[in-house]
């Protein structure tokens, strides 16, 4: 067989090798995964995924990621892949090295089978030599490359691993309860209930039908009181955190979708319908390689973004955030009881909590905890029934290791969950969203990963409606306004019926 014919089988073997048997969810996955050369490039340690690939295909298995189980075991074939093309390279590389010092000086090449056949070859023939030997070379390299972006294409989609506080399954544990005796004197008295929403149409603070008409089910206007306790409960949230040493950021609501996508907000399967709104691109923008914008959903997003591809000092761990935004989120499933009125929307304005700490397990701890009691702080002088909890790892987001969620009470909603319901939320996420950012931290000793924490201060529609809820009072007619919004209610204690046009 002529060396270049040889040279050939190896890099074609290695391509069929290389894409024999790939899953079809893999392939559709990879074509889809297309980030602009403007964004951050993420440095995920696929070596640990692949040392440890059972492992990480059970943590996606009990988080209810069923398609990403099947990338760990992937990764290591892909790598296989890899080692023989690597191998292919080297067995090329010194062959084509051979040729073109032949090439250059006959007498300095060795006389081994290899160079006696190069010398029975025709300067014109050994030139072609070296030209066909580049070509498979560049062949070689090029699968190389796509192994390497198909194994990174997978491992960026693989969730986060499992904190061993997190409970495996569907059920939350209870940690404790804020206000407890709200919920027993709620629970145990005669008294009657309204929801928000027929409080709100009682007292003309809510109008739903004509958002109908305007953007259509899942929007809302607020009116006068409730607009203002809107922005009372805003102020009060921040004013908590700022009395923590927590920075306010103004923080933009579009954002590029490969940074939610680093962020950890994807779906869980190639089926699931996506909760993030897109902007949509022209034709020429798109041929042009604009890279697509949404709507965030948090702001988590664009205050994890602030750092991305930027090097952090260690002297400034941990950097604490809290911000202001609306919200956009498609919230996919029917309509039905549980989704009435203000509890699930499409746009809300929220009170978010950000912060880097650094790669360790009790720092982090820490400010997971302060968000936790400044979350505590603010629900308990909202005078509103709330259990904290500890959320199993089927309700983890992919960049979450642990999360915490705190329910209120909501009257209207007795015969679903008891009653219960998310108003807040916190999240520690290691450093899964900084590396996919490609956010350093500069050590003593070396750069590594800033971890990243996040919690919910306020999501207003959901603290508004539990608010009207627990404050209503059906012989006046009238809402208490919690003592801690008075300030900016202009110091009134209740909300009544009055002339409205």
């Amino acid at each position: 067989m002529p060396l270049h014919a040889r040279c050939w089988s190896f890099s074609r073997l290695a391509l069929l090798r290389a894409t024999e048997g790939f899953p079809r969810t893999c392939r559709r996955s990879f074509a889809d995964y297309k980030r602009p050369s403007t964004a951050p490039k993420p440095m995920i340690d696929i070596k640990h995924i692949r040392e440890n690939a059972d492992m990480y295909e059970e943590n996606c298995r009990s988080r209810n990621y069923k398609t990403q189980s099947e990338y760990p075991a992937r990764i290591k074939q892909l790598f296989s892949q890899w080692l023989e093309l690597q191998r292919n390279n080297r067995t090329l590389r010194e062959r084509s090295n051979l040729v073109r010092l032949h090439i250059a000086n006959p007498a300095s090449t060795h006389r081994d089978d290899t160079v006696l056949f190069l010398r029975n070859l025709t300067r014109d023939q050994l030139l072609e030599e070296a030209r066909l030997l580049k070509n498979q070379l560049a062949d070689v390299e090029e699968n190389e490359g796509r192994l390497m972006d198909e194994m990174q294409a997978l491992a960026f989609s693989i969730p986060n691993l499992t904190s061993a506080e997190t409970p495996v399954g569907n059920e939350p544990t209870v940690l404790s309860y804020i206000n407890e005796h709200h919920f027993e004197k709620a629970t145990s008295s005669d008294r009657l209930w309204r929801s928000h929403v027929h409080i709100g149409s009682e007292l003309g603070l809510l109008d739903f039908a004509a958002a109908g008409a305007t953007s259509g089910w899942g929007w809302y206007y607020l009116l006068d009181e409730a607009a203002q306790l809107e922005q009372a409960l805003i102020q009060y949230a921040l004013t908590v955190a700022t009395r923590h040493g927590w920075r306010q950021v103004s923080p933009p609501s579009l954002v590029y979708s490969h940074i939610a996508t680093a962020c950890g907000f994807q779906p869980r399967d190639q089926n699931d319908e996506q909760q993030i709104y897109t902007i949509a691109r022209s034709p020429e923008d798109a041929d042009r390689g604009k890279p697509e914008l949404s709507l965030a959903g948090t702001s988590e997003i664009p205050l994890a973004s602030m750092k991305a591809d930027t090097t952090i000092d260690e002297a400034s761990l941990p950097m604490k955030r809290v911000a202001v935004s609306r919200c956009y989120r498609a919230e996919a499933g029917a309509r039905g009881a549980s989704t009435k009125g203000l509890y699930r929307v499409h746009e809300f304005t929220k009170v978010e909590l950000f912060a880097w700490t650094p790669p360790d397990q009790d720092e982090a701890v820490d400010v997971f905890n302060e968000m936790i009691d400044m979350q505590t702080e603010i629900l308990e002088s909202l005078d509103l029934a709330c259990r904290v909890l500890e959320m199993p790892s089927t309700d983890l987001g992919a960049s979450a290791t642990r999360k915490c969620d705190i329910e209120a009470f909501f009257p209207s909603r007795q015969d679903q969950d008891g009653g219960w319901g998310e108003v807040t939320s916190a999240s520690i996420c290691t450093d899964y969203q900084t590396r996919r950012l490609a956010t350093r931290l500069k050590t003593k000793d070396r750069l590594t990963y800033p971890w990243t924490v996040n919690g919910t201060a306020l999501a207003v529609p959901r603290v508004l409606a539990a608010v009207l809820e627990n404050g209503w009072d059906e012989e006046e007619m009238t809402v208490r306004i919690p003592e801690c919004l008075r300030p900016w209610m202009d110091g009134r204690d209740k909300i009544g019926p009055k002339r409205r046009t």
